[in-house]
């Protein structure tokens, strides 16, 4: 798995875009400050780009950055460290630094530490969060096998991370951070 794992890494920072499992579903991602990749995975998913992505992480340490952390109550943030490492995918107040293509039309980041093993294998393989959204094109079910993102892609992606996925069923919630309020269900 070492050299699957190098493998995926060395796509990343050559600015390719690679598929890996998840908590539910395959994902798809990249390096989040190399515009020309983030701009790929728009074009492959064929989404247009002002719905913004999340990112994913291996621990808080590779979040931290991109939150504006003097507007999150302290209280809050206790919450949301507890519910990671895992399924909880939260939207944070956006620090100033945050590239403006990364949340789209959204004036929030939505962020998650994975407890998926090889998805956070991953992140920290490449000492960063990743882009993290699913591996399908616009309104088609995401992939939940290798197999099912190279017939979907083909050889579009840079690398295909094989593995299995997370027991849930569908992509994770989302949250508000600040005000715990559902986004997504």
């Amino acid at each position: 798995m070492e050299l699957a794992l190098q493998a995926a890494v060395t796509a990343l920072r050559a600015g390719g875009v690679v598929a890996y499992p998840t908590e539910a579903v395959y994902g798809m991602g990249c390096d989040p400050h190399d515009r020309a990749a983030f701009e790929r995975v728009f074009a492959l998913k064929q989404r247009p780009p002002t719905q913004g992505v999340l990112l994913i992480a291996a621990d808080f340490a590779q979040v931290e950055r991109y939150i504006d952390l003097a507007r999150m109550p302290a209280d809050a943030l206790v919450r949301v460290r507890a519910s990671w490492p895992g399924p909880h995918t939260w939207i944070f107040p956006r620090a100033a630094t945050v590239p403006d293509w990364i949340a789209g039309s959204h004036a929030g980041i939505a962020l998650r530490v994975t407890a998926h093993p090889l998805a956070s294998a991953l992140c920290r393989a490449f000492g960063g969060a990743i882009v993290s959204t699913s591996a399908n094109r616009h309104g088609v079910a995401p992939a939940r096998t290798a197999q099912a993102v190279r017939e979907a892609f083909g050889s579009e992606l840079a690398y295909i991370l094989d593995g299995a996925v997370g027991d849930l069923d569908r992509p994770t919630p989302i949250r508000d951070a600040i005000s715990g309020e559902q986004i997504r269900s």
